[in-house]
């Protein structure tokens, strides 16, 4: 576990050990934070499309070109 792993689970442990009323009240913080939804949502796209197919780079702008998109 690297150090970064390791802050994570200390933060996680230190949540999950908390009421539920302030557990919710971090997670309405986090909604309410347009960079955290941001990022967020990134990471939840990648992680969900990690095992599909990869495509060289010329073939997506080929394809691109194609349709007419810029």
């Amino acid at each position: 576990m690297n150090v970064s792993e390791a802050k994570a689970e200390v933060f996680w442990l230190a949540f999950k050990g908390m009421p539920k009323k302030d557990q919710n009240t971090i997670v309405q913080k986090l909604l309410t934070d347009d960079d955290f939804l941001h990022d967020f949502t990134d990471i939840r796209v990648i992680e969900s499309r990690r095992n599909e197919p990869s495509r060289p780079l010329s073939d997506y702008l080929a394809d691109r070109s194609c349709r007419g998109w810029s």
